[in-house]
């Protein structure tokens, strides 16, 4: 079919369009502004989506009045408005569709040529064209600029969204903390998240407990876990699960009744929509590949855990600040592309616990200043307890070696207990106020929980001082 002759199918299902609203629908939810051959047309497409969203009627005089914004004449409509005859918008619109991607595809192939080859590494073209087919086959219009009165108009829509909704304090991804729900709505599309901490206060339970979350809200979730094999994870999410012992779990001393419970909660999580990648040695290229490809065969997957981040590793020369630096910044792009939160794990610098108060701060993050800059939200994992611990067995070993050894096991007995307050800092919140929530956490079985409500002890010290925009 030539040129000609696709320009007039474009034609077809602009007129089905302007005069059958639910036309509309059906060719917004199959082909983009982008996908028109002729630009003008897919201009008159943008003007008729931006009316309908604004209920107003779509008829010549009102779509004209949009020309200058979306570069198209009034002999353009008029050739649109001149075709007559009822057509099969559903057809059309594939056909519309299916030209664009092979016309994407072909200038996607005319870009390898022979010196870009042989300058970058095979996993860089693999990656480069993954992505680039990914972008072709999955994203909608996406033009340079967005003028102001279309911005505006998608604000006030959601806006009135989210008024309908009744001013929900939770918008985004449930994190399965109240207090940490109310303070951050929940984990939004295109956030990139940072979960801090030293080691042993808890992170990795604390991103598990957060995606077992995700799975009983019926989210799917992929698990990028460079420090532990998949096997430890699920033994630590049955734990959480099931509220027994890890310990327990680990050597399989169960009684009849934990064993009952282990095989529930095994079999609830062998249908769960949970995908773990246990590699050790994962690039930034290596981890978009994966995730771009189980997104488009797993759509329900609405969030990615990345654990940790500085076990990245980088296929180039560069120092390592900057390794961390391209890192950081392509999982922020990634989260944004696929328009889901990515959770990133980081450590801190061991200088912290040189201060007198250790409770972890932005420029405790290792490696890279970038970390700070890419992230939406900075959580920081703190328990006094770990420290206290640290300090009681060297009094304790100091108590041995002098000889006192009813006092080293007292020191010892102290330190025995199950449940500890945990704190998560929000040191950084693009969207929204930072401040310290509390949480308790349960060593045995490897769970952090919301501590009871209790009016005579408020658990949330928020600064509500930096306060920005949504996101939308």
């Amino acid at each position: 079919m030539s040129e000609v002759h696709r320009i007039q199918e474009e034609r077809i299902v602009l007129r089905s369009m302007i005069y059958n609203e639910e036309h509309i629908e059906v060719a917004e939810r199959i082909i983009s502004a982008d996908d028109f051959i002729y630009k003008p047309n897919g201009g008159i497409f943008l003007a008729i989506l931006e009316l309908k969203n604004l209920e107003l009627p779509i008829e010549h005089n009102a779509i004209l009045q949009k020309a200058k914004t979306y570069k198209f004449s009034e002999s353009d409509l008029l050739e649109v408005l001149s075709i007559t005859g009822v057509a099969n918008i559903e057809t059309y619109s594939h056909n519309i569709k299916e030209y664009s991607l092979k016309r994407k595809l072909m200038k996607l192939a005319t870009q390898i040529n022979e010196d870009y080859m042989f300058d970058k590494s095979s996993s860089e073209i693999i990656g480069m064209l993954e992505s680039e087919i990914y972008n072709i086959t999955t994203t909608k219009e996406s033009s340079e600029f967005k003028v102001a009165q279309e911005v505006v108009t998608k604000t006030m829509l959601y806006i009135e969204d989210m008024k309908k909704k009744g001013n929900l304090t939770l918008i985004g991804i449930d994190t399965g903390f109240r207090d940490l729900n109310k303070q951050t709505t929940g984990f939004g599309e295109g956030d990139l998240i940072i979960v801090a901490a030293r080691p042993a206060m808890g992170k990795t339970t604390l991103v598990l407990n957060m995606a077992q979350r995700a799975l009983d809200t019926g989210k799917g979730v992929a698990f990028f876990s460079l420090e532990m094999p998949s096997e430890q994870l699920m033994l630590r999410m049955l734990a959480a699960k099931t509220k027994i012992s890890l310990q327990n779990l680990r050597i399989g001393d169960l009684q009849d009744g934990e064993l009952s419970m282990l095989s529930k909660a095994a079999d609830e999580m062998s249908k769960a929509p949970l995908f773990i990648d246990d590699n050790s040695s994962l690039t930034i290229n290596d981890l978009k590949s994966k995730l771009k490809r189980l997104k488009t065969k797993h759509p329900e997957v609405s969030i990615a855990i990345v654990d940790y981040l500085q076990l990245m590793i980088s296929s180039d020369n560069k120092d390592r600040h900057q390794q961390v630096s391209d890192i950081s910044r392509g999982l922020k792009t990634l989260a944004r592309e696929l328009k889901m939160p990515i959770i990133a794990l980081s450590q801190l610098n061991r200088s912290l616990e040189s201060r007198s108060d250790r409770r972890p701060m932005l420029s405790d993050l290792r490696e890279s200043g970038a970390i700070e800059q890419d992230a939406d939200i900075i959580l920081f994992v703190y328990r006094e307890a770990v420290y206290k611990a640290k300090d009681a067995k060297e009094r304790e070993e100091a108590l041995k070696k002098a000889g006192e050894f009813e006092k080293a096991k007292a020191v010892q007995q102290e330190q025995i207990q199950d449940n500890e307050e945990a704190e998560i800092i929000i040191g950084k919140q693009r969207n929204g106020p930072t401040g310290t929530i509390k949480l308790q956490f349960h060593k045995r079985f490897s769970k952090f929980e919301d501590i009871a409500l209790d009016v005579r002890e408020p658990h949330i010290n928020i600064n509500t001082e930096l306060i920005d925009m949504p996101s939308i």
